[in-house]
């Protein structure tokens, strides 16, 4: 299995996607505080055209919540890029068919999906601690983080929201065919949480709200409040990958 993660780390960098996604990332990180720095200056832009139509703004006092509030707007887009870079870890590799070699030697197929799905949660963890680094350390900068309440735990909700979606990246890719069909299954479900979240009997455990950093941050919520869907993610991630390595014993390469 290490030596199978040693492989799938080089091709990573071999097919360039970690270098993009490393670069993505970073610009998203730096984008959430350059934005809110750059809201005075655009405001006081659209007083000028605004004063002619009898339209008066108001000064804008901007501070850090303003930059986290541009991070969870953002981080949905850089989890939609990794998805996308990520459809074709399994079904590539069904095409090539380079999977049959290291299946006829021996090697346990529940390691080739586990070692796989390991190295996914790890990209993830990776990436996401880059963007809120970089949002964090220039609003530290700039304003003071001590603004936002529950920090800390609102990054780990959003966090663990991106491992649920990674498992789902796995369990699909484990059976199905092509790259497109893993994007449609993934996307599938976590549309449908979203339109389950719109009930607010079924919200609180879903793991979908776990996307609600902002209401923590702003003090409208407390952490109780998502015990439930943390725990749901937390399953759902264990049953994918149980459910992921199942499929894929029973699928021919």
């Amino acid at each position: 299995m290490r030596a199978f993660m040693k492989k799938e780390w080089m091709e990573w960098g071999r097919t360039g996607r970690l270098l993009v996604l490393v670069l993505v990332f970073a610009v998203l990180g730096i984008l959430n505080p350059a934005l809110a720095r750059l809201t005075p200056w655009m405001m006081e832009i659209l007083s000028e055209s605004l004063a002619e139509t009898g339209v008066s703004v108001t000064d804008v006092t901007v501070d850090a919540m303003v930059s986290w509030t541009q991070f969870y707007k953002n981080i949905p887009m850089g989890l939609i890029v990794f998805v996308l870079l990520c459809s074709g870890s399994f079904t590539s590799e069904y095409q090539k068919g380079t999977l049959i070699p290291a299946v006829t030697k021996g090697l346990p197929r529940r390691k080739i999906l586990l070692a796989k799905s390991a190295m996914m949660a790890a990209v993830w963890t990776g990436l996401y601690i880059l963007c809120a680094g970089i949002t964090y350390a220039y609003n530290a900068y700039f304003w003071d983080n001590g603004i936002a309440d529950h920090l800390f735990l609102a990054l780990f909700l959003t966090w663990l929201l991106g491992l649920w979606v990674t498992g789902l990246v796995i369990f699909f890719s484990a059976v199905s065919r092509s790259g497109s069909q893993v994007l449609l299954g993934t996307g599938a479900v976590v549309l449908g949480m979203y339109l389950l979240g719109l009930f607010p009997k079924f919200s609180m455990y879903l793991p979908i709200r776990l996307l609600d950093g902002m209401v923590l941050l702003k003090g409208a919520g407390v952490p109780g409040d998502y015990f439930a869907s943390m725990a749901a993610a937390a399953i759902l991630i264990v049953l994918t990958n149980v459910l992921g390595v199942f499929c894929f014993n029973r699928k021919a390469l």
